[in-house]
């Protein structure tokens, strides 16, 4: 069936890519659908402690990571073993990342505005992943000519310009775009054209004395937040749950 799927579907060696991302993904909606029944108090779910300790999920998620990476990098790219390994680490990696934001802050902000983190991370690293899975390649490489990849030189240069782009569009405080800037060459270079936001490396520096700049970037972030965070937000919610409203 593997070798049916490599042949037909997808890429030679990315058969264990594409059960890594399945694993992710699916253990990213499993886990939130669980914590949400346990949040309502519905289901046979429940927390799940020891000595009066909450064992959070990103534990038994960074040993499955570790198991799995090493085992599938001790298998190679190819058979069985690559297969499970993969698998393996993509759940962890989807118990991980769903709390990211707890890794990040050092508390459980799970149920907080700040655990919208964890949400976010999840969505860019499935969506990178699957780029990946589409034959996109980090700088851009992909889009060299067959000579040029014979010229290291050149593959050096392509890869230093597109580094370049994402660094600017992420001191212009464009972080999303920065790191899909690192897949896809062409958003990291419109990143790097823009205006940078407000508050951001590049504008405190270039902006300082440009006050036309800087208004014309207040109006633009503004204008931006005011479009897109409310169906941004809609989407978080529907994904990972509605955080609680934050105490008095």
């Amino acid at each position: 069936m593997g070798h049916w799927l490599q042949r037909n579907i997808i890429e030679p060696g990315k058969l264990p890519l594409l059960l890594a991302l399945t694993a992710f993904v699916l253990t990213f909606v499993i886990t939130r659908v669980v914590t949400r029944l346990i949040r309502a108090g519905k289901g046979p779910f429940g927390n799940v402690e020891a000595g009066g300790v909450h064992i959070h999920h990103v534990v038994p998620g960074v040993i499955l990571t570790v198991v799995g990476g090493f085992g599938a990098v001790a298998s190679g790219r190819y058979g069985f073993g690559a297969a499970i390994g993969a698998v393996v680490f993509g759940i962890g990696a989807g118990l991980v990342l769903d709390e990211f934001a707890l890794i990040l802050h050092l508390q459980d902000v799970y149920w907080t505005e700040a655990g919208r983190q964890s949400v976010e991370v999840v969505v860019i690293t499935a969506s990178l992943v699957g780029l990946l899975l589409a034959g996109f390649s980090p700088f851009g490489v992909n889009d060299v000519s067959p000579d040029e990849l014979q010229d290291r030189a050149g593959v050096a240069l392509n890869v230093a310009v597109n580094f370049l782009f994402s660094l600017i569009a992420l001191s212009k405080g464009k972080a999303r775009t920065a790191v899909f800037g690192v897949i896809v060459p062409l958003v990291a270079l419109v990143g790097s054209l823009r205006l940078a936001r407000p508050g951001s490396p590049w504008a405190r520096r270039f902006y300082r004395h440009r006050h036309r700049a800087r208004a014309k970037a207040l109006l633009r972030a503004y204008r931006h937040d005011r479009r897109w965070s409310g169906p941004r937000r809609a989407f978080d919610d529907w994904l990972g749950g509605k955080p609680d409203p934050p105490r008095p």
